[in-house]
Parts: structure tokens; C-alpha cells; sequence
């Protein structure tokens, strides 16, 4: 049997956490994935001419074939990632006016 009173209070519960699970973008555009071959390397040597330049998908798209890099992984301000490296992913912070600061492979 269940007990109304329990399912009432509990109702707060449930809506706060829904609320958590609501994704936020990464950054100005969604972490993506490029059509390359499995076993691609990033290659960050081609990359200045990007420094400078805003953050967006049609950046991001350039960045990942420049680099040759499979995974593409926004870097906001003031963020934390994982140290975990992967050698066929480009990371590109940049900065509260989302201009590109810094691009990196791994």
C-alpha cells in the first residue's frame, strides 16, 4: 500500500534532481566527434592561426581538421577536466568573450 504523505514529500526531492540532470553545453558549440579514421593522432602544430579567433562550430569544424583529431572537447573558463589523455582528441579553451586562448591535443 502506498502512502500518499510520503509521495508528497518526496515531490521536492524529485524536481530538484531533475533539475540537475539537465545538460548544459560545453561551450559555444557541443563536444563533437569527426568522420576521421580510427587511430588518427592530433596534431597541434597547424593551430595559431585559430588563436584569437571566436569560438564556434565552424571553428570547432576547422580545428578538427587541421588536427587531425577525431574528438573535438570545449575548454569554457574557469573549468576542470579530466587528466585522462587521448591522443586522437583536440582540447580548445578560450575565455569569457569566446576567443580562442588555447589549443591542445590530448
Amino acid at each position: 500500500m502506498r502512502n500518499p504523505s510520503l509521495l508528497g514529500a518526496a515531490a521536492p526531492f524529485a524536481l530538484t534532481l531533475a533539475g540537475c540532470a539537465a545538460t548544459q553545453p560545453g561551450g559555444p558549440i557541443e563536444d563533437r566527434e569527426a568522420g576521421v579514421a580510427s587511430g588518427s593522432e592530433c596534431t597541434a602544430e597547424r593551430t595559431e592561426r585559430f588563436i584569437g579567433q571566436t569560438a564556434s562550430s565552424e571553428t570547432g569544424a576547422a580545428i578538427l581538421a587541421a588536427t587531425n583529431s577525431r574528438t573535438l572537447r570545449w575548454g569554457p573558463p574557469d573549468s576542470m577536466f579530466t587528466m585522462d589523455y587521448r591522443p586522437d582528441r583536440v582540447t580548445v579553451m578560450y575565455d569569457a568573450q569566446s576567443r580562442i586562448t588555447e589549443i591542445r591535443c590530448g
